[in-house]
């Protein structure tokens, strides 16, 4: 029997987030059809190509499950900047984007994703969103993409605005040119910038879109009191009641940040059971610590996400790193509890997680028999992480972007020994800086 590759005598990191030593994995097409023995699968597969994993573990790709690619050119510029960055900085940077400017930008996303471990992520969008699925498609990524939906806010400047129409009708043509491709490794989603951005009409209308494509809807969410105000002021409602008046919770929802919520509000996300996101160093920089560990008491859906890395880098290792830092000295230091945030939770947000953020948990997350084989290879056998007593542990606290040498996406190597097979890298980090540059002068920033 044939198979496509096999990831030979790897340990590896089961569903139940514990490592099993001494396995290979067989990939026919674009799923893992065996877990076992090298002795046993190769017995019974000739595979095209055998990929070394002694010294590393194989685990499941990592999903950023709230990012934008839009503003990748955007790194350094927004530490240290007083508020609203995203009114002042962000939303003015993106609307003088043209669409060579967004390709050359997702490029660099894609490439900095893939060389960090990343193999799937959620875009909140921008303008020129075919060029960023363009990208996405020849780095060989999966992904769930929508484009920019702003028509009121007299605080943002008229770049990034549009009619609600022009909106709900661009995002159709997207989902209907686009859903579907990169052998089904595209989803185009609806998209719901934010509460104070969008009018209550262009959220319900959003919302029914996404209903009537069955697809996904994506929005910032309660990610600072600024938007609660603003909610209370105008509706006399909470972020989260405000939605729901609209029709718009429910499972298909994912929202990002979700830092200032009440009791009640959370009961009505377990409720329509919303996707939750997290955006750990964002959150921390500028709007607080999220009620996390009521949230997982509830059983709610959680990924992470980088939140694009205008203020940062996209490395999700950094990101669980300094969650659970924060989480723990915010909610667990006072009452004394240690393990108010624990490693296997950390990589399961980041794994599966993100996979039900997507709302793909069925084909990717965890690393079995028939699911996608999106799974990545880190070399574990290095002195900051090896040897170890605890290798789950030593994963959330020690390991590096650098530190993730093979990348298989749908079935296909896309990095191997660091080097990628789908981009050229030296090319897109020449092209990103000029861009870069010209970007910066229309912008004004």
């Amino acid at each position: 029997m044939k198979c496509d590759i096999i990831i030979k005598d790897c340990s590896l990191l089961t569903p139940d987030w514990e490592i099993a030593p001494n396995r290979s994995i067989a990939i026919a097409g674009s799923r893992i059809v065996e877990i076992g023995s090298y002795a046993a699968l190769k017995e019974k597969y000739e595979a095209a190509s055998v990929l070394e994993g002694k010294g590393k573990l194989c685990m499941p790709g990592l999903v950023d499950a709230h990012t934008h690619t839009c503003q990748q050119l955007l790194k350094g510029r927004t530490m240290d900047e007083l508020p609203m960055i995203w009114s002042r900085i962000l939303v003015p940077y993106e609307g003088n984007m043209n669409e060579h400017d967004s390709y050359v930008s997702a490029q660099l996303s894609c490439l900095e994703m893939i060389k960090s471990g990343t193999t799937a992520f959620a875009d909140a969008g921008g303008v020129h969103m075919h060029k960023v699925i363009e990208a996405t498609v020849e780095s060989g990524m999966r992904a769930a993409i929508t484009r920019s939906s702003i028509d009121i806010g007299d605080f943002l400047p008229d770049t990034m605005k549009q009619p609600m129409e022009a909106i709900l009708d661009n995002n159709e043509w997207l989902y209907k040119q686009y859903h579907g491709k990169g052998d089904g490794r595209i989803q185009v989603w609806f998209g719901i910038r934010q509460v104070m951005s969008c009018s209550p009409e262009l959220i319900s209308a959003a919302a029914e879109k996404a209903r009537a494509y069955k697809t996904g809807l994506h929005a910032h969410l309660a990610e600072h009191r600024d938007e609660v105000r603003y909610c209370l002021e105008k509706y006399k409602l909470r972020p989260v009641e405000y939605l729901d008046s609209l029709g718009a919770l429910g499972p298909n929802l994912l929202t990002a940040h979700n830092v200032v919520y009440s009791e009640q509000e959370l009961e009505l996300l377990r409720d329509r059971q919303v996707k939750i996101v997290h955006c750990p160093r964002a959150n921390f920089n500028s709007h607080g610590f999220p009620k996390t560990p009521r949230m997982m008491q509830m059983g709610m859906s959680i990924g992470i996400g980088s939140d694009g890395s205008s203020g940062s880098n996209l490395s999700l290792w950094d990101e669980i790193r300094v969650f659970r830092s924060g989480i723990h000295a915010y909610w667990g230091l006072p009452v004394f509890d240690p393990l108010v945030l624990p490693a296997k939770d950390l990589l399961r947000m980041v794994t599966a997680g993100g996979a039900e953020a997507l709302q793909i948990e069925d084909d990717i997350g965890t690393l079995e028999v028939g699911k996608k084989a999106d799974v990545i290879l880190v070399n574990i056998e290095q002195p900051h992480i090896w040897p170890t007593r605890n290798l789950v542990n030593s994963l959330v606290e020690s390991v590096t972007s650098k530190d993730v040498e093979d990348v298989i996406i749908d079935g296909k190597l896309v990095m191997k020994n660091r080097e990628l097979l789908t981009l050229d890298e030296e090319r897109i980090l020449y092209e990103s800086k000029a861009v870069m540059e010209s970007l910066a002068q229309k912008a004004g920033i």
